[in-house]
């Protein structure tokens, strides 16, 4: 089957590292559908943003003939692995949520932390208990916390989503991390993790040296035994290296045709987290992408 995609492409404008107002500006430049917006502190953040400003932002992206794809809801500090910051995390999220919806998208972004292979676990009921909350409030409002795939294989995070009452926690698939952390086969992921993907990041990378992922992501109370020369090498990129679209190990006219075939029929969202000339890369990823149109 040839693979002729009718996905939007989006661009997270923090990629081009110009604030928002102007990243806005340069996501349209380069030919982009739509854009995803970091909603957690500075300009975005839901907890400053008067209800004047949010129908502001709202009317200068329909101006420039933009949708938001999703937010960016990532709180850091291994996601929601500490009970003890998992009030405040949980709250921040809904306003995020809460945020999107008034900004015409019904998807947030977010890392949750590594989800721990044994389920028995302090950790794993942590992230069970939060996940949980969220997805019910998601699900009420018609809306997605989508978890964006890489710390830990497709089937090991579909257990985890199984096991919550409603889908409104989701799946923002992120091909390069699979391919770059865990070496799983985004193909296969697809078709794994098919009832939950609602966003996909369109990244790409090669993995340079096997590594436990929490080398890369981190996990609370993991201390690796040889912590000088892992936090060396992953300073100086040794792991994984970031590359654009069509110079990675992402096998993209598999990995499109496996989207084709679930029926996914949402954004393909550029982010570019590297590189000295993000403005060329993400314009060359745009073009990347328009030849399967």
């Amino acid at each position: 089957m040839n693979v002729r995609m009718n996905n939007k492409i989006g661009v997270i404008v923090d990629s081009f590292r110009a604030g928002v107002r102007e990243g806005l500006i340069k996501a349209k430049q380069v030919g982009a559908d739509g854009v995803q917006i970091y909603a957690v502190s500075g300009e975005m953040d839901p907890v400053t943003l008067s209800p004047a400003q949010r129908r502001e932002w709202r009317s200068f992206i329909e101006y420039l003939g933009l949708e938001v794809s999703a937010l960016v809801g990532d709180l850091g500090g291994h996601g929601f692995q500490d009970a003890r910051e998992n009030g405040w995390k949980v709250e921040k999220s809904k306003r995020i949520l809460d945020l999107a919806a008034e900004l015409g998208t019904n998807v947030v972004t977010t890392h949750i932390g590594i989800v721990p292979e044994d389920e028995n676990g302090a950790i794993y009921d942590a992230m069970l208990e939060a996940c949980e909350e969220l997805s019910r409030y998601a699900n009420g409002l018609g809306a997605y916390f989508a978890v964006e795939t890489g710390p830990e294989t497709a089937s090991t995070l579909k257990r985890f989503l199984d096991k919550l009452s409603v889908k409104g926690v989701a799946v923002n698939f992120d091909p390069a991390n699979m391919v770059m952390v865990t070496g799983d086969d985004p193909v296969q992921g697809v078709r794994t993790l098919k009832d939950y993907i609602v966003h996909t990041h369109a990244k790409d990378g090669i993995r340079l040296r096997e590594t436990d992922p929490r080398n890369i992501y981190g996990s609370l109370g993991y201390e690796p035994m040889d912590h000088e020369n892992i936090a060396s090498l992953a300073e100086e990129g040794e792991f994984f290296r970031e590359v654009p679209l069509g110079e990675g190990s992402v096998d993209w006219p598999a990995y499109l045709r496996a989207l084709q075939e679930i029926g996914y029929a949402g954004y393909l969202t550029i982010e570019r987290e590297v590189g000295t000339r993000p403005e060329e890369d993400i314009a060359l990823a745009v073009r990347f992408l328009r030849q399967w149109k």
